[in-house]
């Protein structure tokens, strides 16, 4: 049996691997596209054993029951909200992801949009981009003796914490399961969210999206922390109710903010919602205009979900993701499987 796959959400570097991938197990690439899965053809879809997407394809029961024969859906990142897990176990398709390509690349962006906002960055290059060069209203804040809180301590988070202790930090962890090793290494004290919160002076996030995760920073707890206090998202953009960090900003309880990931993100960053092919949810265009607020304060720093975008990170997720797909092909599971729970 012939396998026909399809890649969608791609750049045009991946495409020359992916041919010599497929040749190799004789599968057959019925598609190729830049486009998130959901605007394949019908015909197309109803081909597909095994679909490759990225963080903008939308994988709903509606898409699961026209995609017949599909066997395995492999999503090129580490998030799989965008994947209705449920419909896809009742229709017994496998779902894969790539877990461990970011450590690196996630947290230290996540060191640099911190000291972005230390340094005020984006008023300094703001500024000489003018060709202004006073140094007034530049006076920043040094990251060392700082309090750290680091909420969710898994690949990412631990690496963030490995990164930060080298800036001679006091770290404050949060997180369902503790990981000893970074309390041993780098002196992390775990404590509950509102503690974390009301004591650091970043906070940053490291959180997969979930139904308990969602506004896990609200209008209600956002005001625990502490005046002059920062907060970092690089994470899922529901994961921050902007809302919240709108009203926190306007009102000076933050110093600062900077999300690389965030609500309404994709009616800013997705080509088909920009250009007005699809029809914007009102909740949705409320967030995406909040978000769009931000970027007028100079203590709001908004990056579009750059994070992950490495040379070497891309290389790790489609090394990965053919390692989940040969895997399904020879033992019939693949190699990082994400299943309900």
């Amino acid at each position: 049996m012939v396998f026909k796959v399809g890649f969608y959400e791609l750049e045009g570097w991946e495409a020359p691997h992916i041919f010599e991938f497929t040749k190799k197990y004789n599968l057959e690439v019925v598609s190729l596209s830049d486009k998130p899965i959901q605007e394949e053809k019908e015909e197309t879809l109803k081909k597909l054993d095994i679909a490759s997407v990225f963080i903008y394809s939308k994988l709903d029961g509606e898409l699961f029951n026209r995609m017949k024969k599909l066997k395995l859906v492999a999503t090129r990142s580490t998030g799989y909200d965008h994947i209705d897990l449920k419909a896809a176990k009742e229709k017994g398709v496998k779902v894969c992801n790539v877990p461990n390509y970011g450590d690196v690349t996630v947290a230290e962006y996540t060191i640099g949009l911190i000291l972005s906002l230390l340094r005020r960055f984006k008023s300094t290059f703001e500024r000489v981009s003018k060709g202004v060069f006073t140094r007034e209203g530049l006076r920043g804040r040094e990251l060392k003796g700082k309090t750290l809180g680091v909420v969710g301590t898994g690949r990412i988070g631990s690496k963030v914490i490995k990164l930060a202790s080298a800036f001679e930090v006091k770290i404050l962890a949060h997180d369902k399961r503790p990981n000893p090793e970074l309390e041993r290494k780098y002196g992390a004290v775990y404590v509950s969210l509102e503690r974390l919160l009301s004591e650091s002076d970043i906070v940053t996030l490291h959180v997969p999206y979930t139904p308990e995760t969602h506004h896990l920073i609200n209008r209600e707890n956002i005001k625990l922390m502490k005046r002059g206090s920062y907060l970092i998202n690089t994470s899922r953009g529901a994961v921050v109710d902007v809302e919240a960090v709108v009203e926190a900003i306007k009102e000076g309880r933050i110093e600062g903010v900077a999300l690389d990931t965030f609500e309404g993100e994709e009616v800013w960053i997705e080509e088909e919602l920009i250009l007005g092919k699809g029809d914007l949810p009102a909740t949705l265009l409320k967030r995406a205009l909040e978000s769009f607020y931000l970027l007028h304060w100079e203590n709001a720093v908004l990056t579009p979900h750059n994070a992950y975008n490495t040379h070497e990170a891309l290389g790790r997720i489609l090394e990965t993701t053919f390692e989940n797909i040969s895997s399904f092909l020879e033992k019939g599971r693949p190699l990082y499987e994400v299943e309900l729970r």
